[in-house]
């Protein structure tokens, strides 16, 4: 499995507490904060839903 480089670049603000859980999970709190996670199905899986507010490359 390779890795993701995830940058969260819109507010949580408004949205539902799923929506909100999951990023926070995903350990985005800023925006434009980047992190890297292995490309596992559960963590493409997360991104999925919250796609809208984040951004998805290869690393």
């Amino acid at each position: 499995m390779g890795k993701v480089r995830v940058t969260k670049l819109k507010s949580a603000i408004n949205r539902p507490a799923k929506q909100k859980a999951t990023l926070t999970a995903l350990g985005l709190r800023k925006i434009n904060q980047v992190v890297e996670h292995e490309a596992t199905p559960q963590v493409m899986g997360m991104i999925k839903k919250v796609s809208h507010l984040v951004k998805v490359e290869e690393a």
